[in-house]
């Protein structure tokens, strides 16, 4: 009796050695990873990961990291595999279809023809696990202006989601009717709609979006000066 309960303390011991030692792994991977140090992190992950193996927070990072390195197939496979383990989070649906999009940006015209129909799916998925999900709005924006007209890609659908996003967030609607204005060149109508989102918000992403429209697009040195002096006030 004496024997197994040794034998069951040493297993505890054992057990509580080796959790202990990946949580300090993990903490330590986690540090390099927000100081944007991905080639130390990513082995540091990957080792804590065989010993964690179904981890979703060592997956994300480890998926980030290949994102950041470039290597979208590792990324795809690492977000596919999160899919599988909460096939509910919708921001693993928003960050696959975000890792396609990358990839068939990078790929060429026939590498996007065949993503494509993937990418739109996983951020419409991510809308409807969570309808308030910002960014995947943002992505299916960029997805309708970006794709062309005989492959989807639509300026009303676009429109569609702008709207939407002004009711969930008013600065994020004024600056997606901003930015789809910017895109097709109504630069006075993108820009009354950047100065609504900057008015509500008064926030550094709303003043580069009409500061750089000033200098970039409209090509107003004055009006961007007096943004500028009026902001850094």
């Amino acid at each position: 009796m004496g024997a197994t309960i040794m034998k069951l303390f040493l297993m505890y011991l054992i057990f509580l050695t080796t959790n202990i030692f990946s949580q300090t792994n993990f903490e330590k991977a986690e540090k390099l990873f927000l100081q944007e140090r991905y080639a130390l992190a990513k082995p540091i992950f990957e080792s804590t990961l065989k010993e964690a193996p179904n981890n979703t927070k060592i997956i994300e990072y480890l998926g980030d990291i290949a994102i950041n390195l470039k290597d979208w197939d590792k990324a795809i496979n690492y977000y596919q595999t999160l899919k599988k383990l909460k096939p509910k989070e919708a921001n693993y649906y928003y960050k696959y279809g975000g890792i396609l999009g990358l990839k068939s940006k990078e790929g060429g015209k026939w590498v996007a023809i065949q993503l494509i129909g993937d990418m739109r799916y996983s951020f419409e998925k991510a809308l409807l696990l969570d309808p308030k999900h910002l960014e995947a709005r943002w992505a299916l924006i960029e997805y309708y202006l970006q794709v062309p007209g005989i492959l989807g890609g639509s300026e009303k659908k676009a429109q569609n989601y702008a709207t939407e996003l002004m009711i969930l967030s008013p600065v994020d609607g004024y600056l997606a009717k901003g930015y789809i204005d910017e895109y097709f060149k109504r630069f006075s109508k993108a820009e009354l709609n950047y100065k609504k989102a900057h008015d509500i918000g008064n926030s550094k992403a709303t003043f580069e979006k009409l500061y750089n429209l000033y200098l970039n697009k409209m090509q107003d040195k004055t009006k961007a000066n007096k943004l500028k002096a009026a902001f850094n006030k």
